[in-house]
C-alpha cells in the first residue's frame, strides 16, 4: 500500500497514511514523500478506542475516500468510515485467507455492506469472497503492482561465503513467512531427495514466523545440514535473491505473490506450486515450472530441471521479467486504484478536492 500511496498523482489526489499499531519501517519513505504519517496506537485485538480516534482523525480532515489493508485496518477502518461517514470506502484483500473462520468471515459479509468495493489482488481472492457471500457489485480485481527495482550490484561469492554457500553451488531461495500456508515442510522433503542427487544444491530459508522451529527439526531430521540455512527475517532480501539462482514457492495457497513478482523483476526462474493466486502470474514452463501442491516429488523434479537447465533457466528468467513489466507494473496497479476512486466519485456526486486514506 505504500507504493499506491506514493504513486498516487498529486494532481488529482492528497494522501494520508494511518498506521493502526506501530510506524512500521515504511515510515521513512512515506516521510521522503511527503505524505503525512498518523498512528492511531491500537492496543487491544479489538479496540473500540482506536476507531473513535481513527473516526475523529476522519472527521477532522474531511477525507473523501478511506483506502483499507489487512484485516485488523480492514476491520477498524470501515467501522471508523461509517462512523465518521467518509462517502467512499475502499478495502483491499491481498490472500486467499484460508485461515479466516466463522467469525472472522461474518464480518467481513457484514462490512461489506458499508464498502464500496472490495478489491481482491487476484482473481483467486475475488473468487474465495464471492464464494463467502461479498456480492458481485461490491468486488473488484486489481492486481498487485511491482516497482522499478533493479537487482543490486553485488559480489555473488561474497554473499554466499555469509551465508556459508560454496561460490559454485546451485542455490534455491525460499522467501516468506514461516507458516503452513507456505508448506516450506514440502520443500525441505524435497531437498532431502535432491541432496543425495545433486550434494551441490543448497538452499536459504529467508524469513521467520510460527513454523521455524518444526521446520528446524524437520531439517535436522533430514541431515540436511550447511546444504540449508535458516536466514530468519532479513533487511536484505535484495542482496540475498540476486545472489540465488532459483526462487521456489511451494504454498498451498496465495493471494497475488509479490515474492514472485519480485524474482521475476530479477529475472530469476521461479518453481511454484499451482496454488490459486500463483496460477495468474506463472505460466508453466513459460514464466516458469508449476508443480501440484503438495506434491513434494514433483517439486523436486522442477527444481532439478531448473539447476540442470541453465538454458532453461535464461528463458524462464526473461519471460518473468517481460510479464512483471507489461503486466504487473506498480504504474498499472496505481491507474486502475486511481481510476476506480475517480468513478466512485462521479457516481456519488462527489469532487475529490480533500485526501485519499490509507489505512
Amino acid at each position: 500500500m505504500s507504493m499506491l500511496a506514493r504513486g498516487l498523482p498529486r494532481d488529482r489526489f492528497e494522501v494520508e497514511v494511518a498506521a493502526l499499531t506501530r510506524l512500521g519501517p515504511l515510515e521513512g519513505e512515506l516521510v521522503e514523500a511527503g505524505i503525512p504519517i498518523h498512528s492511531i496506537r491500537k492496543r487491544l485485538k479489538f479496540d473500540p478506542f482506536a476507531v473513535a480516534r481513527l473516526a475523529r482523525l476522519m472527521r477532522t480532515r474531511r477525507f473523501d475516500a478511506v483506502l483499507t489493508w489487512i484485516f485488523a485496518a480492514n476491520v477498524h477502518g470501515r467501522l471508523a468510515a461509517r462512523r465518521a461517514r467518509v462517502p467512499i470506502v475502499l478495502t483491499s484483500e491481498m490472500a486467499v485467507d484460508l485461515w479466516k473462520g466463522r467469525a472472522q468471515l461474518e464480518i467481513d459479509r457484514r462490512l461489506a455492506g458499508w464498502t464500496d468495493r472490495v478489491i481482491g489482488n487476484s482473481r483467486a481472492v475475488v473468487d474465495f469472497y464471492r464464494k463467502q457471500g461479498i456480492p458481485d457489485d461490491r468486488l473488484a480485481c486489481i492486481p498487485s503492482g511491482i516497482g522499478d527495482e533493479e537487482p543490486p550490484d553485488i559480489d555473488r561469492a561474497a554473499v554466499r561465503a555469509e551465508c556459508g554457500t560454496p561460490p559454485d553451488a546451485s542455490v534455491a531461495i525460499f522467501i516468506g513467512r514461516l507458516a503452513p500456508q507456505k508448506a516450506v515442510e514440502d520443500l525441505l522433503a524435497a531437498i532431502d531427495v535432491l541432496q543425495h542427487i545433486r550434494p551441490n544444491l543448497h538452499t536459504w530459508i529467508v524469513g521467520d514466523g510460527p513454523e521455524r522451529e518444526r521446520l528446524e527439526g524437520i531439517a535436522h531430521a533430514f541431515q540436511l545440514g550447511a546444504r540449508l540455512r535458516f536466514c530468519g527475517h532479513r533487511d536484505d532480501v535484495p542482496r540475498l535473491l540476486a545472489a540465488a539462482d532459483l526462487l521456489v514457492l511451494p504454498s498451498l495457497y496465495e493471494g497475488l505473490p509479490n515474492v514472485v513478482l519480485e524474482a521475476m523483476r530479477f529475472r530469476k526462474p521461479v518453481v511454484a506450486t499451482a496454488a490459486p493466486g500463483t496460477t495468474e502470474v506463472v505460466a508453466d514452463d513459460r514464466t516458469g515450472l508449476l508443480v501440484p501442491p503438495g506434491n513434494k516429488t514433483e517439486l523436486a523434479r522442477a527444481i532439478l530441471r531448473v539447476i540442470d537447465d541453465p538454458a532453461l533457466a535464461h528463458r524462464l528468467g526473461a519471460a518473468g521479467r517481460d510479464l512483471a513489466e507489461s503486466a504487473f507494473h506498480a504504474t498499472v496497479m496505481i491507474k486502475r486504484f486511481a481510476g476506480l476512486i475517480e468513478d466512485l466519485a462521479r457516481s456519488k456526486g462527489i469532487t475529490l478536492d480533500a485526501s485519499v486514506h490509507d489505512n
